[in-house]
């Protein structure tokens, strides 16, 4: 192993073990660090390899977490996995896994904790699907839910 090599793997290593990254967040942060593209490369595989990268695990943790935590919806989710280099097929098998309904109950549980009070005039509930929309859900969905909340 090549001492450019070495020195990209401990780089890698270090990075990951501060937070999980996905493959191109490693390669932009190795790249700024001005590590060789074949070293690059090369530590790539080996992680990838070694189960360190795995953007597939990344995606469906990331899904999990920012529903869960920050009940942001499907758009901002794919939206944040798509900047962060996630290849397509996998922001979509990550946000696969969640249904139209569970994503209306995660925007009505939302409205519960933010809106308590269901909107009463039109500004109020403009507002109210304004914060949905801000979170990540798309508009029908949150019109959808704000109507629910509204209706009691």
């Amino acid at each position: 192993m090549t001492q450019e090599r070495q020195r990209a793997l401990d780089l890698a290593y270090r990075a990951l073990n501060r937070k999980e990254r996905t493959v191109a967040e490693l390669r932009a942060y190795l790249e700024g660090k001005r590590v060789e593209p074949e070293s690059i490369d090369g530590a790539v595989e080996e992680l990838t390899a070694a189960g360190f990268l795995d953007d597939a695990r990344y995606a469906r943790r990331f899904a999990e977490d920012k529903r869960a935590l920050e009940r942001w919806g499907g758009e901002r989710i794919d939206r944040e996995l798509r900047r962060r280099g996630v290849p397509d097929h996998l922001v979509e098998a990550a946000l696969a896994d969640t249904a139209p309904d569970d994503e209306l109950g995660d925007a009505l549980a939302l409205l519960a904790q933010k809106v308590p009070e269901p909107p009463a005039d039109d500004r109020a509930r403009d507002r109210a699907w304004r914060m949905l929309v801000r979170k990540g859900y798309g508009p029908e969905l949150a019109y959808d839910a704000v109507r629910a909340h509204a209706g009691g």
